[in-house]
């Protein structure tokens, strides 16, 4: 279930996000009603997955004293509960890609930070500047831009983890968690969030998530369920 954790995180952020920022005003309160009722702490979570991800004998991340903080329904210790609730976070991932959610906030925060800008310096002196690839000059990200770039980098440093714990392309798995954990010692830049996205472009091109995915529903089968079930309580 960590993966599902996590997950919902990231619906039950990029949801209230929307509220914050007035996209998809009509279905984004109770969309981020729902996931927040599952993930109340999602930047919280995140961060310290990430943080955990970044140990060298780190397995993968381990919410099992987290459980307890997460409302759950009744059964979900089930294997058939848990790939039921794997499938409907998925479905609201995609959901979240094909409203492209992500693309609207950081266009949001970008033109948040332009209006900040142009309160305290000439009007005419600064144009619109959002994160894209092949900007050359590093600028100054905003608080919630910033934020933004913590959130996904734990993110891609929990998935990283994992792929190289589980022997997925192995030399790039201990390449890009290298370069996270460098990343994590300074405060995001502009250039940090073009390395975010692209980064977050390559795990699905590669499809690590995917066959972690499919691990995790090998490891919900019922052969392991005594196991699984042990090693839960």
């Amino acid at each position: 279930m960590e993966e599902v954790v996590l997950k919902r995180c990231w619906l039950a952020r990029y949801w209230r996000l929307c509220i914050q920022y007035g996209i998809y005003a009509e279905i984004a309160e109770a969309k981020y009603e729902h996931w927040s009722s599952f993930a109340p702490r999602p930047m919280e979570v995140v961060l310290a997955a990430g943080k955990k991800a970044k140990e060298e004998n780190s397995y993968m991340y381990d919410d099992m004293n987290e459980r307890d903080r997460f409302p759950r329904d009744k059964n979900e210790h089930s294997g058939e509960l848990n790939i039921e609730s794997m499938l409907l976070v998925e479905k609201g991932l995609r959901e979240l890609a094909s409203l492209k959610v992500e693309d609207a906030i950081l266009l949001a925060m970008a033109q948040k930070r332009r209006k900040s800008i142009l309160k305290a310096s000439n009007p005419g002196a600064y144009d619109l500047k959002l994160p894209i690839e092949g900007q050359t000059e590093v600028f100054e990200l905003s608080k919630e831009e910033s934020e933004d770039v913590l959130f996904k980098q734990a993110w891609l440093t929990y998935f990283w983890r994992r792929a190289k714990n589980h022997g997925l392309e192995i030399d790039v798995a201990d390449e890009r968690l290298q370069f996270l954990i460098n990343q994590s010692t300074r405060s995001p830049t502009s250039q940090d969030a073009v390395d975010v996205e692209r980064g977050l472009i390559e795990l699905r091109k590669l499809g690590i998530e995917d066959q972690l995915w499919e691990d995790s529903r090998k490891g919900s089968a019922p052969e392991n369920g005594n196991v699984r079930a042990e090693n839960d309580f």
